[in-house]
């Protein structure tokens, strides 16, 4: 009798219980994860919309608007404002000779934020090195201003390589662009 209750001392069956809760534990641990559900991807329907897009003229003196048809899932600030600033950057795609692109041919597009009405054009880093004096940089800066602010009122401010920057040249980069800084 002496060496059953040594047996079931309080101490060996809160041990027993605890070994047991350890046990318990460890199996659930070890259990397989249920394998998650695939999401079923749909596919977004593009479909053609037409946008201003401002080129410069063979001088550099005044932007030509162009009328592009882009192709787009959604019709949301954001992804009217990417596709045109990538039609912007891939030029008129005409031989017009009186319209010219404003950045030389595979360079990449700026990368579009918008909030509110306010759009942040992320120039990347080669724009930096394109060079082209102060008219044309402002040309560069007013032609995407203009067709970003087309259709809605705003401004833009321009980063370079996701950050703020006071100048892109000779021109200032610390203040937003507006429509009306960009009149011809």
């Amino acid at each position: 009798m002496n060496a059953l209750r040594r047996f079931f001392s309080l101490f060996n069956i809160l041990a027993l219980i605890l070994l047991a809760a350890a046990a318990y534990a460890l199996q659930v641990v070890q259990r397989p994860q249920a394998t998650p559900q695939m999401p079923k991807l749909e596919m977004a329907e593009l479909h053609p919309v037409k946008l201003t897009v401002y080129y410069s003229d063979s001088q550099v003196q005044n932007m030509k608007p162009v009328v592009r048809t882009v192709q787009v899932t959604e019709e949301s600030a954001g992804v009217l404002a990417q596709a045109a600033a990538d039609a912007w950057a891939a030029g008129t795609g005409s031989k017009d000779s009186d319209v010219l692109p404003v950045v030389p041919k595979n360079t990449p597009a700026p990368r579009i934020y918008v909030r509110g009405l306010h759009y942040y054009a992320d120039l990347p880093a080669a724009y930096t090195k394109l060079n082209y004096g102060s008219s044309g940089e402002r040309m560069l800066l007013c032609t995407l201003t203009r067709t970003l602010l087309d259709k809605r009122d705003g401004d833009v401010t321009f980063l370079v390589n996701g950050q703020s920057t006071d100048t892109l040249g000779h021109l200032d980069l610390q203040g937003a662009y507006t429509r009306q800084d960009c009149q011809n």
